[in-house]
């Protein structure tokens, strides 16, 4: 069981992070219904170039992370890393699925926009799989 949810949670990240690699330079697929927007369709957050690619090395290391923790992949982690680094995993994603009560998440208040309802169909309930899922790898192993 560890293997087979380590397995899509790694596939999971390396489509996050390739479709952010994507975004950074230069694809437009999707991107316009992935940002938060205020009412008026105004972008709430307009990332960077930069912001996009650490973001697609930050999930192409929690997929690999993933693998390290579940036996697929060896490699020795930091004593802290490897006590903490699934519940930190967990953490973030559960806290982005709840949201920040204006723009992303479960409780938010602007749910009309093209994000808003993005947010509210797909992502928000991906970020609730992925916590969960790690939640379980890491009570598994």
């Amino acid at each position: 069981m560890t293997t087979t949810i380590a397995s899509i949670l790694f596939l999971i990240f390396l489509f996050i992070s390739a479709i952010h690699f994507y975004w950074a330079f230069g694809g437009t697929w999707g991107s316009y219904s992935v940002l938060p927007t205020k009412e008026n369709n105004e972008k709430a957050l307009n990332p960077s170039i930069l912001a996009t690619v650490i973001v697609a090395f930050g999930a192409l290391g929690f997929g690999l992370f993933i693998l390290v923790k579940s036996g697929v992949l060896a490699f020795n982690l930091p004593y802290w890393l490897n006590q903490y680094g699934l519940w930190i995993v967990a953490s973030i994603f559960i806290l982005r699925a709840i949201g920040d009560f204006n723009y992303v998440g479960f409780f938010k208040k602007i749910k009309q926009t093209k994000f808003g309802k993005s947010d509210t169909k797909y992502f928000s309930p991906l970020c609730l799989l992925i916590g969960i899922l790690t939640l379980i790898l890491e009570l598994n192993t």
